[in-house]
């Protein structure tokens, strides 16, 4: 499948170099092409050539959709489609684009078809000023240099459409800088290539208004992971080097397992978000690449302090010494004690949909353990975090948990307390065993965000000042949606959760920092308990589930994924492992 890849390569452009015509791009690492550049084997041009060729063969249309992206009736799949719609946007001036065959719809701008600004190059023309660099000085212009990336289509590029994913009406649907993790990338040398496809405004599943249905490249029968799919997919399928997700509950998490990728998801404070169409209290920004050490070059160039962003303060002083990509160098894992998530891996728990993936997570710890961790496992059907959600849950979570156990904590007609409260839940601190079954590290529920996420989109727009899109108001009104509406498939209508959103009138936080607050403590105090260095558990519960023409459930189970809290803001990676088989099939 690959050999077929590669030769789809070769055949639609010609190469510029004799040696180039010889390197892979399939596969291909941050030191693989940068190591050919250093070389004179490969330019930064003829990079950008072989990702476009890729994009040329695979990114077209993945399923049928007989009334067009926006039309009522349902799309359905297409086994073995052999394409993607991964990417949306491609960063070519017009008569670059159209000399490549590509449709006018993946064009950089829809408000500006000139599109004729110098101050605005193109992938092409920001790979010939790198080549033109390195030839006069023999140096890389940075440490990103000659790469290319995908940008998820929530996050604002200048030179760029960023609408995330909706049809909306901008009257300059470019805004008017990028996001500040994008213009580091470009500082550092990457060559942003594309607008990555995703699930419209950031909501879990695999179709957006403007974009359209994206698919999976192992099988495009299957999602390629909630909003930030898109990303995931461009990168598994090698239409880029790296792409940049979003992770709120596991949008950078289930891409990285579905599409055989490292995830980094850090913690929210270490990567600003400005820039982003509707952030929030526990959006982070994170990069999708084939290796861990491809993943840390990409976060020491976008991790650190944003005045734009307050969050971004706590990480001032809290930086490694050393760079990341110097901690992926390490052959054993001598002294490292990890703790295994069974509440994640129980069997019993869930049903045969989940074995594979959990058999998967197995296995991986058997590979830990061989390279020297001691392996922290509370056996099958075990609790790794139970004792520290029934000491402090109780306490930490007090409304919410008051409210879910009512027989314990009646209240009168009016809603006054008719017991004493406080002396129960000090029982339950030192006595765990009183604490109601019920709670465990997979149920615990976050808190409403309607007002977060109108307050912080609302700021949005306005900093973006468009003349035509000027509020909330405007964007609902001024949008096209798609209209095969089908909930049971993950086909929300997109309007009426505008609609929703926006008649959120207050703001009200409290509950928001309560749940995460709860949520880091549960964890950390565990860790420290069991002097844990690190958390493994199944990337997933189940393989990457199917598309979003047919998404059911399975042996009675919906299929989504588990993982790590979605609240708690800590940081996580996800390792390549479920998918093994040819991809874009």
């Amino acid at each position: 499948m690959l050999r077929q890849m590669a030769l789809a390569s070769f055949i639609l452009l010609t190469p510029p170099l004799a040696q180039a015509a010889n390197f892979q791009i399939e596969e291909a690492t941050i030191e693989d092409i940068q190591a050919a550049i250093q070389r004179g084997e490969l330019t930064s041009t003829r990079v950008v050539q072989l990702y476009l060729n890729r994009i040329k063969a695979y990114n077209g249309t993945c399923v049928n959709q007989p009334d067009g992206v926006l039309g009522l009736s349902p799309i359905t799949p297409i086994k073995n489609a052999r394409q993607l719609n991964a990417l949306m946007t491609l960063n070519l001036r017009p008569a670059n684009r159209e000399k490549l065959g590509f449709d006018p719809r993946k064009a950089r701008s829809t408000t500006n078809p000139a599109d004729a600004d110098p101050a605005m190059p193109d992938a092409l023309e920001v790979a010939a000023q790198q080549d033109a660099y390195f030839a006069s000085t023999g140096k890389l212009i940075g440490p990103l240099h000659g790469l290319v990336f995908s940008i998820k289509d929530q996050y604002d590029t200048f030179d760029m459409r960023t609408t995330a994913g909706m049809d909306a009406a901008y009257a300059n649907d470019r805004p008017p800088r990028d996001a500040t993790f994008v213009k580091r990338l470009r500082e550092a040398g990457a060559i942003i290539l594309a607008k990555a496809n995703l699930g419209e405004m950031g909501t879990a599943n695999s179709r957006s208004s403007f974009g359209g249905p994206f698919c999976n490249p192992y099988d495009t029968e299957r999602s390629p992971g909630t909003s930030s799919g898109g990303s995931g997919s461009s990168v598994g399928a090698n239409l880029v080097t790296c792409s940049i997700g979003e992770e709120t509950g596991g949008s950078i998490h289930h891409p990285a397992k579905n599409n055989s990728l490292v995830g980094l998801a850090p913690t929210q404070e270490l990567v600003s978000r400005v820039g982003m169409v509707g952030a929030g209290l526990n959006t982070r920004v994170g990069p999708l690449c084939r290796t861990v050490k491809d993943a840390a070059r990409v976060l020491e160039v976008i991790a650190g302090y944003d005045p734009a962003d307050e969050l971004t303060a706590f990480s001032i002083g809290r930086l490694p010494s050393e760079p990341y990509r110097s901690f992926a160098n390490e052959q054993t894992l001598n002294g490292i004690r990890i703790g295994v998530i069974r509440e994640h891996m129980d069997k019993k728990a869930f049903n045969e949909a989940d074995i594979e993936g959990i058999d998967l997570a197995e296995r991986a710890i058997g590979d830990l353990r061989r390279l020297g961790a001691t392996i922290v496992d509370p056996g099958p059907g075990g609790a790794l975090f139970q004792s520290c959600i029934d000491k402090y849950v109780p306490f930490y979570r007090n409304r919410a948990f008051m409210q879910q156990f009512p027989e314990l904590f009646p209240a009168d007609f009016n809603g006054k307390p008719s017991t004493d409260r406080i002396a129960r839940l000090v029982d339950m601190f030192y006595d765990p065993s009183l604490v109601p079954a019920g709670n465990n590290i997979r149920n615990i529920a976050g808190a409403s965000d309607a007002g977060v996420t109108k307050y912080m989109l609302t700021r949005y727009l306005r900093e973006r000042g468009d003349a035509n899109i000027k509020s909330i108001r405007d964007l609902i009104d001024k949008s096209k949606y798609y209209r095969d509406i089908r909930p049971e498939a993950g086909f929300i209508d997109r309007k009426a959760a505008l609609e929703e959103m926006n008649s959120s009138v207050t703001l009200d936080m409290a509950n928001m920092f309560q749940n995460r607050f709860a949520n880091q403590l549960i964890v950390l105090q565990c860790m420290a308990q069991e002097n844990l260095d690190a958390l493994v558990s199944a990337a997933g519960n189940i393989p990457a589930y199917f598309g979003c023409a047919h998404r059911a459930a399975v042996g009675g189970q919906d299929q989504f994924c588990l993982g790590p809290p979605g609240t708690t803001r800590h940081s996580y990676a996800v390792r390549p492992d479920g998918f093994h088989n040819s991809r874009v099939r």
